[in-house]
């Protein structure tokens, strides 16, 4: 059953709350290193955003389910060693999660990162009680663009698509927004504005966003 008297905004981590992308690209580099090869910026760049079980084939060749968690595992653990003691959290980001719960709006994450990476920015951000529902890539068998991580979110936080906005930096992002049926905003952090073809709303930085933008755009 659905409440549909509340609305609810979805936040992607990566490149949302967190500017992550350089602290992985270098833990790829690392475990790339580890493992007697590298990977570039340009392969890097190809890959980021989408889940580890699909990275690690581009990146490291066919191997073994057992081998593919091994990698992903180590991977995430340099990660999390990297930005442990300062997480570059996005600025405007505590900010604006606070406002949103502070105005009786549902948040979520929706990421394809795994639980314990959400768990640390969370926390870094001082914002773990005030998020209801996370949706990691723990939780879910498809990537975006697949839809499969909002509509969790969505169906998580009862309440229907139509009342509901996700706040995206990738491209693949929007589009598993729209494949859910939700409505969504591209924050400029790591990809032009043309490259998004069709969105409801596009911000230079979470400092442009206000809860009523987001709350607009959540009730269609």
């Amino acid at each position: 059953m659905t409440d549909d008297s509340r609305v609810g905004v979805i936040f992607d981590m990566d490149g949302v709350l967190i500017d992550s992308a350089r602290p992985h690209f270098q833990s790829w580099a690392q475990l790339a290193e580890e493992c007697g090869g590298s990977v570039t910026q340009d392969q890097f760049a190809a890959t980021f955003g989408r889940q580890n079980r699909d990275i690690v084939p581009v990146l490291f060749g066919k191997v073994s389910e057992t081998r593919m968690h091994e990698l992903a595992d180590r991977k995430e653990e340099i990660y999390r060693d990297l930005v442990r003691d300062a997480p570059p959290i996005v600025d405007g980001a505590c900010e604006l999660v606070r406002s949103l719960h502070a105005a009786g709006v549902l948040l979520a994450v929706g990421s394809s990162g795994p639980r314990p990476n959400i768990d640390l920015v969370l926390d870094a951000m001082g914002a773990k009680e005030l998020i209801s529902v996370i949706v990691s890539g723990d939780d879910v068998t498809r990537g975006k663009p697949d839809p499969q991580v909002f509509s969790l979110a969505c169906g998580r936080l009862g309440i229907s698509s139509n009342r509901c906005v996700v706040v995206e930096d990738a491209p693949a992002g929007v589009t598993a927004a729209h494949a859910a049926g939700i409505a969504a905003v591209a924050v400029l952090i790591h990809h032009p504005a043309d490259a998004f073809e069709e969105v409801e709303g596009v911000v230079q930085s979470l400092s442009d966003l206000s809860v009523e933008k987001l709350v607009s755009l959540a009730v269609q």
